[in-house]
């Protein structure tokens, strides 16, 4: 081997002439003889130049243009970027905290690197990992109920006549619903698990990178994301409905799913396919044959609204200030007075049975306590409030109007506490969806999330998602009635039906969740029903012209 041509190659030459360098100018970064080191000074006389016997590595900076003329010595705390003293001093950065842009600064970012990627690789992704596989696991226990629950529903519907078909259709359509509502929201835990994973595996990538990286000012960029990986994201609730049924051979079966009860009884005949003699499913007997169980006079002509409290009282009101609760009785059990004079508002019952009303001239809804009314919602300026509903979520449905020109405009805003969450006015179109006009609209919500809404001025009762999208409307036209269909007072029951008062006709229309409709109940001598509410025993409290119905 050729030694000397080994030595030629080691040799470090100046990078001003061809001799070798001795020395190394720091700061300019470049080879340079004994002789040239002068002449390397008085060329750039603006800089200071570190001369030193062995080179040393420099961090890297990209091109600075605030004073092209300085060196960047130190970091402003505040911007996260290097500069120069003169910045500090009196320039853009002037009054910043600030610190020496030293080896030391920059190893403590590379040891911060090390240990925040060293922590999401040993701790927090291995523990995402597992929650992974649990809720996986519960994801396929939970389809495993469901398909469970179907097979325990259609071993029971043998022991039920056929008559009693459509029961357990509803039951398999609120089971179904049920579980996809707990299936969709564990879908979307593990996504967000999976996507959290997918993030902290980028964040270890792009920290891996940054550890092989030489450019200070992308290293000194570099915040910590730990905090956000530290604690898992809120579970799933599961809320999975159980059927229980209790089967007396030959005298009774029955059933309850979700709050949905239905019992079939034997009276006569010793064979239970043979006489189907009572079917109970709360509201859901409408369907079979109806009958008034009391009638209760009052002193309110008209009677615009009813809200059950439990299941022997009500709520009612018309068109002066106060609010009145009844018993089944017509027993008088509290008086409300509202602030607004004439009546034009509305009232509703919360989850916790406590009275809610509107007051149109102050623009608010308040809510009683202890015999005393406090404000709760404050409506936005322009928009006076009307009728109320309140969710089975704890979110109150306020409808709203506004006067524009010579019209009337309604919407329906959904308050959750004292803020806004969803407004429900226009369609995708941008077409309201609710005709201008002086009448108010009538709301219940249904157990799928739909708003069932009766426009008085429309004569039509329109029904929406969640999301606020129309997805039918019903005009009254299949139950054949001699008059115009005339819908007010509107609720939903236990098995999603839609009832709603019509009086044009002096009957209810029921619906089922799809707008298809079922039938009509007008054997009650109802007169002008107006006002609609459902006990906690699925009896329709029907108001009238200075009276109330309860149907059963």
């Amino acid at each position: 081997m050729d030694t000397s041509t080994s030595w030629a190659q080691d040799v470090i030459t100046c990078d001003l002439c061809d001799k070798a360098a001795k020395q190394f100018c720091n700061s300019c970064q470049v080879n340079l003889c004994d002789c040239c080191i002068k002449k390397h000074r008085d060329e750039l006389k603006s800089l200071v130049h570190e001369i030193v016997p062995e080179r040393k590595i420099q961090l890297e900076f990209p091109e600075y243009r605030e004073h092209s003329s300085q060196r960047r010595e130190v970091s402003c705390k505040k911007c996260n970027i290097p500069v120069c003293v003169k910045c500090i001093v009196s320039g853009p950065h002037k009054g910043h905290d600030e610190e020496e842009l030293e080896n030391e600064t920059h190893e403590n970012k590379i040891q911060k690197i090390k240990f925040d990627t060293e922590e999401l690789k040993s701790k927090i992704i291995p523990k995402y990992q597992i929650e992974d596989h649990k809720i996986g696991n519960t994801i396929s226990k939970t389809k495993s109920n469901i398909e469970d629950l179907g097979k325990e529903s259609q071993q029971l519907r043998k022991l039920w006549h056929q008559e009693v078909d459509n029961i357990f259709d509803k039951i398999d359509s609120l089971g179904q619903s049920l579980g996809e509502d707990n299936l969709n929201a564990l879908q979307r835990y593990h996504n967000k698990i999976r996507n959290l994973i997918s993030e902290m595996n980028e964040t270890v990538k792009l920290n891996e990178k940054l550890l092989n990286s030489k450019i200070s000012s992308e290293i000194n960029k570099y915040q910590s994301k730990l905090n956000k990986y530290q604690n898992f994201p809120e579970n799933v609730n599961l809320k999975f409905p159980l059927l229980e049924s209790n089967v007396d051979k030959g005298k009774e079966v029955s059933l309850e799913i979700g709050g949905f009860r239905a019992t079939l009884k034997q009276m006569s005949q010793p064979s239970l396919s043979t006489d189907v003699s009572r079917l109970r499913t709360g509201i859901g007997e409408l369907m079979y044959k109806v009958r008034v169980i009391a009638t209760i006079p009052t002193t309110y002509n008209p009677l615009l609204g009813v809200a059950c409290v439990g299941e022997a009282e009500a709520w009612i009101y018309g068109e002066n200030e106060a609010i009145t609760r009844i018993d089944i009785h017509g027993a008088v059990k509290d008086t409300v007075t509202a602030k607004c004079q004439q009546w034009q508002g509305g009232i509703s019952v919360t989850k916790g049975r406590e009275l809610i009303y509107s007051d149109v001239n102050s623009r608010t809804v308040s809510i009683v306590r202890d015999g005393k009314s406090k404000t709760l919602i404050t409506t936005p300026r322009g928009w006076r409030p009307g009728t109320l509903c309140c969710t089975r979520s704890g979110d109150i449905l306020v409808q709203v109007y506004t006067e524009s020109g010579l019209q009337i405009k309604h919407k329906i805003i959904r308050y959750q506490g004292k803020n806004i969450k969803q407004e429900i006015s226009k369609e995708g179109q941008g077409n309201p969806i609710f005709k201008d006009g002086d009448y108010l609209l009538f709301m219940s919500e249904n157990n799928n999330g739909d708003v069932c809404v009766s426009d008085l001025n429309a004569d039509t009762v329109v029904v929406v998602d969640k999301t606020g999208r129309v997805r039918f409307r019903y005009d009254g036209t299949p139950a054949r009635r001699e008059k115009s269909f005339g819908p007010r007072g509107i609720v939903t029951d236990a098995l999603s039906q839609i009832i709603v008062t019509d009086v044009n006709n002096d009957c209810l229309h029921i619906l089922d969740q799809n707008g298809q409709f079922l039938r009509c109940v007008d054997d009650c001598r109802l007169e002008n029903p107006y006002g609609l509410s459902v006990d906690s025993e699925g009896r329709l409290w029907v108001g009238s012209i200075g009276k109330i119905k309860i149907i059963g």
